[in-house]
């Protein structure tokens, strides 16, 4: 079973990992909250794709303890019904939820993966207070703990897993280099006219939900201040793609600092690789992430990005080699990131795209599945162990 707390995780996010475990003969469930985001279509779609999909009424915030109790009695119901052998968690409460309900059903074999620890470096003291003893805890009910970046790898050599446990650090989800690669110059041209995006302006995206943590914010004050020096954005264009409860303050802060002109929400859009290869540049304000999928996309299209100095962007960032990086409450340093980038000559951008190609390989999907591999055929063995001398006496 893949346990997180939204009905497109598994197939946005773990499909390959999916498909590993039916390679390996295993039947696969999903549990999570088929209800949410209601935008989104959610469990016809992934049985229709062979994966079992069950609601529990699991939510993202762990101070939401009515509904995650419940969910954790329907985890545990689904675990001893079915009877499930590997339980592979995700998300802070799904991790949460997954590693209680595991260590209550004897002989599972519990994965969690950290997309993000909550108690990261500049975190405000009160996430290491909270959440750096609870995962602390948790280790100890975890088989396999899997991290996303160098940072998250160093604390968890803090925790102590089950006996014989093991922790791991993959490349993310790991990129798709077919899917995401350099448009054709004419393929992007066309699009980039259907878009209204003339060859000269200079076309910024950003691709995320519209949440508080994804700081798009600061990428509008930054304009603002563009604008205010200039006397007017001409020559540049800001779109966003996503959707998410912020969308309707978004929109109020476009308005009010007079930016309706340059800057389009785009909404939800399943077209992204190719959104990404008509753009400048792509913007990555995130004030935290586990590793983050959207720049390294940016990045394997060769575009640079403009990016909040993060744990996660650490990992492949190097200001002014394939883009620029800033402190995600710089609103003057992401201002001089989109001038720098507007500045930019024929051969300037013809190098930076050859360097970000470049930094986006070694986060090639092939690596990740590599890793994933090895990962559920050791779990594998210490069920089929389990099995045998569990048993067996």
């Amino acid at each position: 079973m893949i346990l997180a707390t939204t009905s497109d995780f598994l197939w946005k996010f773990e499909w390959e990992n999916a498909n590993l475990l039916r390679q390996m003969g295993y039947t696969v469930h999903y549990a999570a909250n088929m209800n949410e985001p209601h935008y989104l279509p959610g469990r016809e779609k992934l049985q229709a794709l062979g994966v079992q999909a069950h609601h529990i009424d699991i939510a993202r915030s762990p101070f939401m303890v009515h509904y995650n109790q419940l969910a954790l009695h329907q985890l545990i119901r689904l675990l001893r019904t079915y009877p499930i052998r590997l339980l592979h968690c995700h998300t802070p409460v799904g991790g949460l939820l997954g590693r209680l309900a595991g260590s209550v059903c004897r002989g599972t074999t519990v994965i969690y993966t950290a997309h993000g620890f909550h108690f990261y470096k500049g975190a405000p003291h009160l996430n290491r207070l909270a959440y750096y003893p609870v995962e602390r805890a948790l280790a100890r009910l975890t088989d396999f703990l899997i991290v996303i970046n160098r940072e998250d790898y160093e604390s968890a050599q803090h925790f102590s897993l089950k006996k014989g446990g093991h922790i791991y650090q993959i490349p993310g989800v790991g990129l798709d280099l077919s899917v995401f690669r350099p448009l054709p110059k004419q393929r992007r041209l066309i699009l980039r006219e259907q878009l209204g995006v003339s060859g000269r302006e200079c076309f910024l995206l950003s691709v995320g939900e519209l949440n508080e943590n994804k700081n798009h914010r600061i990428v509008l004050e930054a304009l603002a201040k563009i604008k205010h020096a200039r006397g007017s954005l001409k020559g540049i264009r800001y779109a966003v793609c996503g959707d998410g409860f912020f969308r309707e303050r978004l929109q109020q802060w476009i308005r009010a600092l007079g930016l309706s002109q340059a800057v389009t929400l785009y909404g939800y859009r399943t077209d992204i690789p190719e959104l990404l290869g008509c753009a400048d540049a792509a913007v990555f304000p995130s004030i935290r992430e586990g590793l983050g999928m959207a720049g390294l996309e940016a990045l394997a299209t060769g575009i640079p990005v403009i990016a909040a100095d993060n744990r996660g962007t650490r990992e492949y960032m190097r200001h002014g080699q394939n883009g620029f990086v800033y402190n995600p409450f710089d609103a003057d340093g992401f201002a001089a990131g989109i001038e720098a980038t507007a500045a930019m000559s024929a051969a300037e951008k013809e190098a930076m795209a050859a360097r970000c190609r470049a930094s986006a390989l070694p986060f090639d999907r092939k690596y990740t599945i590599q890793l994933m591999q090895q990962i559920y055929a050791e779990a594998d063995r210490r069920q089929r162990r389990w099995w045998h001398y569990g048993h067996t006496g």
